[in-house]
């Protein structure tokens, strides 16, 4: 997976860095940029809110987690240690229906759901968090947060269940910048306020939210008996309690998707600095929306897209992770079928220098004292890290760092290419080295565990796969059918745009085979 190890419970650095660069982050509590400051010089402590599991995450959970990898890479490339936080939500309405409906108990659905979701992250090369702390096992944190908001003033007691009381925190809303004055039963100027996981027939104000949920027979098996009461869990909660548990009461980044600003993020400053009395978070950052075909992905229009749904081969999900690191990730997302053809052909470009260094790399050591064109290379690599370290020190500029990145990948094509002089095998581990170096940060250099349709058994670096027409997508399929139609024809142009495309867009080879048979291969 990643060169980046992790030991204990911090994931340890790999200083990279080599321009004194200082990283500026954007900062959703300020809406600017701002200079990254820890508390402890060289450490970072980071939370990240990770997906309810009841369900498989779509492609707009992930673009969240893709974010938080290559900020959390980043960081380890400058030098830092990271401690990381991703929790998993493990209790709430949704769940308690969908337990209902599937006739389940929790652990077996949300046990479910946890798997897949690891093994999603695993085909997407994000490096693991340190701690995956779920709800269901820190009820006692949870409680006595609850018990520390009610004695502080913070928190009131109705029918069984526990509210904060919003009218106490004179700075909620400014997170998300919204104006409270004159609201009305969940309504305030610049937003709605709505909270789809809480009761709200008891509380004493429109803009208070659930700590702790007293009991319904609609809850089944789900509760716990606790000095509250016999209950469960508000959704808020759950993340003010596990990240002062695991991290203190002040993280120096919190990260989510930007429909969490409000009122998750909003409700967790409450909760966290009403109880302790401390400022909660130093930098707040959030990623865009995923669109899909420049439409707002929901179930309602049918283009609620999952990774396995939407993703058919190894192949397409290095390219979704391509195509999601190297967009700026403040500004929405719009996920499309050719946008994935581009970024597959990409992918395969890329490894296609990789592979052509590999084999250059291994011919010999050859005259090490390198030539013109290791000269003129080195040059080039100097400049390519810095431009690269130069976009990703500007608050994750990753299209200015693919820039970079490519600024490299021409200048080996070329070097590499015909009978102009060629890299030495000295040359071409230098330049294998720098591509690395990035891939420490942009994580696309890597053999996702096999998909669904894909053969099993695995295949060595380098060596073609052949797979049946039935293991490719429909729209592969629909190629190579159009070619045979069109070799048929003779239409000799059309069949070779058919052949092209395969290869472009999906990563296919076809090859005629006596008799008229034709071998899918994927490289």
């Amino acid at each position: 997976m990643s060169s980046i190890s992790t030991s204990g419970s911090t994931t340890r650095s790999r200083n990279f860095l080599t321009n004194d660069i200082p990283f500026q982050l954007y900062n959703t509590a300020s809406r600017k940029k701002e200079p990254f400051k820890t508390g402890q010089p060289g450490k970072v402590s980071f939370y990240s809110c990770g997906p309810t599991i009841y369900d498989f995450a779509h492609i707009g959970n992930f673009r969240a987690f893709l974010t938080y990898d290559v900020l959390k890479r980043w960081l380890l490339y400058s030098g830092y240690d990271v401690e990381h936080v991703c929790n998993l939500t493990d209790v709430d309405d949704k769940i308690i229906k969908r337990m209902a409906r599937d006739g389940l108990s929790l652990p077996e659905l949300t046990d479910k759901f946890a798997r897949i979701f690891f093994e999603d992250l695993q085909a997407l090369n994000v490096l693991p968090a340190s701690h995956y702390p779920r709800a269901t096992e820190h009820i006692q944190d949870i409680v006595s947060m609850v018990q520390a908001l009610v004695d502080r003033g913070y928190a009131y007691e109705s029918q069984g269940s526990f509210y904060f009381r919003v009218s106490r925190f004179p700075s909620y809303g400014s997170l998300a910048k919204l104006d409270f004055s004159g609201m009305e039963m969940g309504a305030a100027k610049g937003g709605g306020i709505s909270d789809a996981d809480e009761y709200v027939a008891d509380k004493g104000d429109a803009k208070d939210f659930a700590l702790w949920k007293a009991y319904k027979a609609e809850d089944g098996p789900v509760f716990w008996e606790t000095a509250l009461g016999k209950g469960r869990p508000g959704w808020h909660i759950e993340c003010s309690a596990m990240a002062r548990r695991f991290l203190g009461p002040t993280v120096d980044l919190h990260a989510g998707g930007v429909d969490l600003v409000f009122p998750h993020h909003e409700n967790e400053i409450a909760q966290s600095e009403g109880a302790s009395g401390e400022r909660f978070c130093r930098c707040w950052v959030h990623n865009g929306f995923v669109n899909v075909e420049n439409e707002k992905m929901s179930k309602s229009k049918g283009n609620f897209l999952t990774l396995r749904g939407s993703l058919e081969t190894g192949l397409d999900v290095r390219a979704f992770r391509y195509l999601v690191v190297t967009s700026q990730y403040r500004m929405p997302l719009n996920f499309n079928t050719e946008g994935l053809a581009g970024a597959r052909k990409t992918i395969l470009r890329l490894d296609k220098v990789k592979l052509a260094l590999t084999q250059v790399a291994r011919e010999g050591k050859g005259a090490e004292e390198g030539g013109e064109i290791e000269e003129e290379m080195q040059g080039v690599i100097d400049r390519a890290v810095a431009g690269f370290e130069a976009g990703m020190a500007d608050d994750l500029n990753t299209p200015r760092a693919a820039a970079a990145l490519f600024t490299l990948v021409k200048a080996t094509e070329k070097a590499l290419k015909g009978d102009s002089p060629r890299l030495r095998p000295s040359g071409a581990r230098l330049v294998l080295a720098t591509l690395e170096q990035m891939d420490a940060v942009l994580g696309i250099f890597y053999e996702p565990p096999l998909m669904e349709g894909e053969r099993e058994g695995g295949r060595e670096e380098g060596v073609p796969v052949v797979v049946e027409l039935a293991d490719v997508p429909k729209e592969a399929q629909e190629l190579v059918m159009r070619r045979a139609e069109a070799k048929e024809k003779r239409e000799w142009a059309l069949a070779d745009e058919s052949r092209d495309l395969l290869r472009s867009r999906f990563g296919l080879i076809l090859k005629d085979k006596k008799g008229g048979a034709v071998e899918i291969v994927r490289e």
